[in-house]
């Protein structure tokens, strides 16, 4: 499909509204009033629901692989996991992922 600019940038600001449509009803509607415990709660977990989705995608089928597992995306969200799981730090967990991955790479490559 072939796109005149109009109508990129027509697509482009449609998004735009919406995202801004779909966040505004939440955040704008409700505003300062205090959210009931169980929005709270489910709230709490939203990132810990999120972040998987976005990761594994790129672990399991990276797009520099050809789509094929490597050795060092799987070793290195093992090691992530693990270590966060373990310290429930952030930062050491992206550190030991990020060691891993690069000492992998570098022995390897």
């Amino acid at each position: 499909m072939n796109y005149t600019d109009a109508q990129i940038w027509g697509i482009i600001a449609a998004l735009g509204v919406g995202t801004f449509l779909v966040r505004f009803s939440f955040l704008g509607i409700i505003g300062k009033r205090p959210m009931p415990p169980w929005v709270l709660r489910h709230l709490r977990y939203t990132s810990v629901a999120i972040l998987p989705g976005l990761v594994a995608p790129l672990v399991l089928w990276p797009a520099s692989e050809g789509g094929e597992i490597s050795l060092e995306w799987l070793a290195a969200a093992v090691v992530t996991v693990v270590i966060g799981y373990t310290t429930k730090g952030v930062v050491r967990a992206m550190l030991g992922g990020a060691a891993v991955f690069f000492g992998l790479g570098y022995l390897l490559g």
